[in-house]
């Protein structure tokens, strides 16, 4: 059973005529219907979805990838803040479970791990360098806690994070915040996935549904849009509407492509 029932915009005066209000996809939004385990939010780059789904996830309160706290500490979602404080939630069973993701704070959180770990790895070179002339069970005191650290990093994450790939990483780093009855906000996803990839997250996401777990997902990928009986908005008209999987331009133009490669190339080269 879906957790959120429905986004609501109120168009406060305050908010006309400035950026994200003017996005003509969020100017004529009164509200959408959220009430499937899956909802897809599908357009053209500066349509508006990933603005809307990042606002959502304001106003739902979810942690991003790196536990951030949303409205408070990224700069670079100030004007989706903004949206958020026009943006009234219905929701069938409120919840502070799951997260909000964008593939860029993915690669950013493997930074972040790489920094960390050498980080560790270099405080204990130097502790092994102060503690020399101690006994074993005074390093093991000193040295201990931050061990275990690293011991819980490589466990949760790979001790090597570049010995993966993205994908794999990716789908790890998601499996291990999959909770039952948790609101899953992803920005295009796929960024990072092949398209075996993109299977195996549907399949995670077939196995959280079952859970009690919903989904909002902006993206560009046919293979995520195809989920069964996902909810499909597309946000390049305005205003917003529904449609069927195989309605939306991402669908028509992957297969018309595939179908005869060889005219869309002749025509690219004039």
């Amino acid at each position: 059973m879906p957790l959120l029932l429905r986004v609501t915009h109120t168009h406060p005066d305050w908010a006309q005529h400035r950026f994200p209000f003017s996005v003509p996809a969020i100017e004529h939004l009164d509200a959408l219907d959220m009430d499937a385990p899956v909802v897809c939010f599908v357009g053209e780059n500066g349509s508006g979805k990933s603005t809307l789904l990042e606002a959502i996830a304001i106003a739902a309160n979810l942690p991003s990838a790196g536990s951030v706290d949303l409205a408070r500490r990224d700069p670079t979602l100030h004007e989706q803040s903004v949206l958020a404080r026009a943006l009234k939630l219905a929701w069938r069973l409120r919840t502070n479970r799951g997260l909000f993701l964008r593939a860029e704070d993915f690669f950013g959180f493997q930074l972040l791990l790489k920094r960390e770990r050498a980080e560790f790895e270099q405080t204990l070179e130097q502790m092994e360098v102060d503690y020399a002339d101690r006994s074993a069970y005074a390093k093991t005191l000193a040295m201990g806690p931050l061990k275990a650290s690293m011991a819980d990093m490589d466990r949760r994450y790979g001790a090597d994070p570049d010995a993966r790939s993205h994908g794999e990483a990716f789908l790890n780093f998601f499996q291990q915040r999959l909770v039952p009855k948790g609101l899953f906000l992803l920005d295009e996803p796929e960024a990072a996935l092949s398209p075996q990839r993109q299977l195996a997250l549907l399949a995670m996401i077939f196995d959280l549904v079952a859970e009690g777990a919903q989904f909002v997902i902006a993206t560009h990928s046919p293979i995520l849009l195809a989920f069964p009986n996902a909810r499909i908005y597309s946000f390049d008209e305005a205003p917003i509407r529904a449609v069927a999987w195989d309605e939306t331009e991402h669908v028509r133009l992957t297969r018309d492509f595939l179908a005869n490669p060889e005219r869309y190339l002749r025509n690219l080269r004039g």
